[in-house]
């Protein structure tokens, strides 16, 4: 790829990233609705259902991040891009058209392929940028994230009040256009000469965990940022229930306040973290923002009116800095034809962490909310993340090396 080339590439990535964020935002505020129509049950005991959908979605991001991030190491970034945007289309077609709850479990199947492209678009990104850019990179893309759920939410929460499978349809039409707009304007960013044979025996998570094992560090950065997605799990998975549960709040609500989440994403890695990497570098920079998260979750936890949330958001979302950070320092310790196989083994990493994250969070949800037990606390699965973003902030060394 030519130099010239690589704005418009840089450019569509950051393009289909927020595509792809305001497809699954779009979704959001009406899968509650969705899900207890489906199921015939009340909200709170449709939540579980909620979490098992995210586990299966997890486990094939779990299984073929490896294998994608391989492929495109082998074949290029711009074939595996392209059929899993395809992939996703057909995703929030399916969901929006299910009349059983089995239905939705196949659309999962095919998201959870489809979101394992997400390594393959973070290599791209390594590709076109030079290693002491990437931690800014890494966070451009984390604004475009953040864009497309401060657009998809709202949008979604707009939508959901016509029909509750309206936002559905949306967000495939969204996909489809993307894979269109890729078919056109995406040039391949991994030359043949700097491709590597596939290897079976790598492509998949174990094999991955074990390569990457025997590079320490790049191994912990992996954990670190398996335990921040076991946290940030909570806003796709539990928020609609927590803030319609414990404050009333409606569908279009619901969105406004994801909206916030995603505009304090954007604004923060689109501007603050290049100032704050600049400044502290991306070792103080991961857990600055670590600790400043930990304190917005906990806040989430006890607030006691819902005009507090939007006071904690802000603050909550300086945890955006932190993946940014910690993925630079793992993409600039491998070879240039290894980014796949890394940004793969990150997305299984991180698909664990979806796996069991949703799985935890939701039972936790609903037995500290029932009005039958012992404790009434819907807090509680806040308090489980703060836990467990804990860890890389207080383990210094593997940062420090």
């Amino acid at each position: 790829m030519t130099t010239r080339a690589r704005p418009n590439a840089f450019a569509f990535v950051l393009v289909t990233v927020l595509l792809d964020m305001l497809g699954f935002g779009l979704i959001m505020p009406v899968m509650p609705t969705l899900l207890a129509e489906l199921t015939g049950l009340p909200l709170e005991q449709a939540a579980p259902w909620g979490g098992y959908l995210a586990a299966v979605y997890a486990v094939l991001n779990f299984l073929c991040g490896p294998l994608l991030g391989n492929l495109s190491d082998r074949f290029g970034r711009r074939p595996v891009l392209l059929l899993s945007m395809a992939a996703l289309g057909a995703n929030f077609l399916i969901m929006g058209l299910a009349e059983t709850i089995w239905v939705l479990f196949i659309g999962r199947v095919l998201s959870g392929v489809a979101g394992a492209t997400h390594a393959t678009a973070t290599a791209y990104i390594a590709d076109v940028t030079e290693p002491d850019q990437r931690g800014r990179a890494f966070g451009l893309i984390g604004a475009a994230f953040g864009l497309g759920f401060i657009l998809g939410p709202v949008l979604g929460g707009l939508l959901g009040q016509i029909d509750a499978r309206a936002p559905f349809y949306a967000a495939a039409a969204l996909s489809a256009l993307n894979v269109a707009y890729g078919i056109f304007v995406l040039p391949e960013s991994l030359p043949p000469e700097s491709r590597r044979s596939f290897d079976l025996g790598r492509a998949n998570p174990l094999g991955a965990f074990r390569h990457f094992s025997k590079l320490p560090h790049v191994a912990y950065f992996i954990v670190a940022l398996g335990l921040l997605q076991f946290a940030q799990m909570l806003f796709p998975v539990v928020w609609a229930f927590y803030v319609e549960l414990k404050f009333g709040w409606s569908a279009s609500q619901v969105g406004a306040s994801l909206g916030l989440v995603g505009l304090c994403h954007a604004i923060i890695q689109a501007g603050v973290l290049g100032l704050v990497l600049k400044r502290l570098g991306p070792e103080r920079t991961a857990k600055l923002a670590i600790g400043i998260g930990v304190v917005g979750l906990v806040a989430y936890a006890f607030a006691d009116r819902g005009a507090l949330i939007y006071v904690i958001i802000p603050l909550s979302s300086m945890m955006a800095m932190a993946g940014p950070a910690i993925q630079s320092l793992g993409s600039n310790r491998v070879a240039k034809n290894a980014q796949g196989e890394l940004q793969g083994a990150i997305a299984s990493g991180n698909a664990l962490a979806t796996m069991l994250s949703p799985l935890v969070m939701t039972q936790a949800f609903e037995y500290f909310s029932s009005v039958s037990g012992r404790v009434r606390f819907p807090g509680a699965p806040f308090l489980l993340a703060a836990l467990a973003v804990l860890q890389p902030f207080t383990a210094t060394a593997p940062f420090d090396a």
